[in-house]
């Protein structure tokens, strides 16, 4: 299994950089035996909690407080959208807009998977094509809301799901992808201090490998 890195660290938090393929936190069924990334800090660091979480295949930023105090801090943050989140997204297919919003709201099937529902929950996701690529258009995407499975639900619905994504996408199209491309690349929030924090972290290998095979 690909190795974590920590990208700051505090007496408060630790932001970390999540290879995809790995587990934000314990899942049930199938995956019940997998590492997990809350299970590996618990053993360098000792008790933290979890403020947001990042999917199994997706890659990059995640933070999860050290502390009781700073996990209300910072999950405050996440729940009243005071925290700026950005991806990095390879969508399948040709993006129309050069910049759009997806404001469908979105409901779990008994499958697990999100779907737009006239009775879920609001769900807003923003987008700029950032690349034309063969075949796909590079995003950034920003999500507003932070609804499981957001932003592969919304480009789903808009018939260009996320590149390697087999469970909203076509499986057999989607199996010939190594990963899921969809990377969190930038945190930006106001630590308990009130600084302003701004953290990125560059794809890593296995997403500009694809990059790359589809410029």
């Amino acid at each position: 299994m690909k190795n974590f890195e920590i990208v700051r660290e505090s007496a408060e938090l630790l932001v970390v950089n999540k290879p995809s393929g790995m587990l934000t936190m314990p899942a049930r069924g199938g995956l019940a035996e997998e590492k997990h990334l809350l299970g590996l800090l618990h053993q360098k660091y000792g008790k933290v909690f979890v403020t947001h979480r990042l999917d199994k295949d997706a890659s990059g930023l995640i933070i999860f407080s050290r502390t009781a105090e700073a996990h209300r801090y910072y999950s405050g943050l996440f729940e009243t959208r005071a925290i700026e989140k950005k991806y990095l997204v390879v969508a399948e297919g040709k993006v129309e807009e050069e910049r759009g919003e997806i404001d469908k709201p979105l409901k779990q099937r008994g499958s697990g998977r999100m779907s737009v529902a006239f009775d879920g929950k609001r769900s807003l996701t923003r987008y700029t094509v950032l690349e034309r690529l063969r075949g796909a258009t590079l995003l950034e995407v920003s999500i507003v809301t932070g609804r499981r499975h957001q932003i592969r639900a919304h480009l789903y619905s808009i018939c260009n799901p996320v590149l390697g994504d087999s469970v909203y996408g076509d499986a057999a199209k989607q199996a010939k992808f190594p990963r899921l491309m969809l990377h969190s690349w930038r945190l930006r929030f106001a630590d308990m201090a009130g600084k302003i924090m701004s953290i990125e972290a560059d794809p890593p290998a296995d997403f500009m490998g694809v990059l790359k095979v589809l410029r």
